[in-house]
């Protein structure tokens, strides 16, 4: 059996520090995997980068990069794809799928791709699109600067918002510390929908205010719709913040993907 290899997409303003428990739990389980610090995401907590901002196509490229290495190798990659990560790892999946690479006589490949509480859009839509289904209680406040980079300006609203299951004092601080993020990204439109192309897994979390239940549905059912397959959907009582505030439930949903991808 080739060896399986995780990249876990982040979220928007999040650094892949965040995820660090997740990470060393599944590598203690045997299975190699890697957080990918997206180019829309400043480079240290409240920080933009130099130059211009990167869109969410940039995003997608770094991702199908770390594709290919790991493909070249003979790898079977999954994607699990967190928030707005969920845009642009559908974007990179095209033509890196198992079957794709295999018409081409390459080796390795994706074998599957896991949302958690993700944006999924429909070809020709972007992730402020999907997030316009959002209710206004569930809207977070965001700030964009001289040079397009947005800030979350009310860190303790977000907090009640993102991380709803902590205490403020927990909390705030770590929406505090986010970098900033590429406000372009959120408005590029989706141009390939590489959940028709791989099996898809979904971490629904029921609790999440920032991404409701009722969106991450809708996406799933518009998945269903256009790839014609059926999701594998797993459903928690967790919020937006899972990498956060649940790793354990997350690290098990990541090895019941494995599991799938392997059987």
């Amino acid at each position: 059996m080739a060896p399986i290899s995780i990249l876990l997409i982040t979220g928007s303003f999040v650094t892949p520090d965040a995820y660090a428990s997740i990470v060393d739990r599944v590598i203690g389980q045997a299975i190699e995997i890697r957080a990918l610090h997206l180019p829309t995401v400043g480079a240290s907590p409240r920080q933009g980068r130099d130059g211009r901002p990167p869109t969410m196509y940039d995003d997608a490229a770094l991702i199908a990069q770390e594709v290919d290495r790991l493909a070249d190798q003979g790898k079977h990659v999954i994607l699990i794809a967190h928030s707005y990560g969920g845009v642009p790892t559908s974007q990179s999946i095209q033509g890196r799928s198992i079957s794709d690479r295999q018409r081409k006589g390459q080796r390795g490949g994706i074998v599957r791709v896991g949302y958690m509480t993700a944006l999924v859009p429909e070809i020709g839509h972007s992730a402020l699109d999907v997030l316009a289904d959002v209710p206004p209680e569930g809207q977070t406040h965001m700030e964009t600067d001289e040079n397009g980079w947005m800030l979350h300006s009310h860190p303790a609203a977000t907090a009640k918002i993102s991380l709803s299951s902590l205490p403020l004092e927990e909390s705030e601080p770590l929406i505090r510390d986010l970098a900033k993020h590429s406000a372009v990204s959120f408005t590029n439109n989706l141009t390939y929908a590489g959940y028709r192309d791989v099996p898809v897994s979904y971490l629904l979390c029921t609790a999440d205010l920032c991404v409701p239940p009722a969106v991450q549905r809708k996406g799933i059912d518009m998945i269903e719709r256009v790839s014609g397959t059926r999701v594998k959907v797993t459903e928690v009582a967790c919020d937006h913040g899972v990498n956060h505030t649940s790793p354990d439930k997350v690290v098990a949903w990541i090895m019941s993907v494995v599991a799938e991808a392997q059987s």
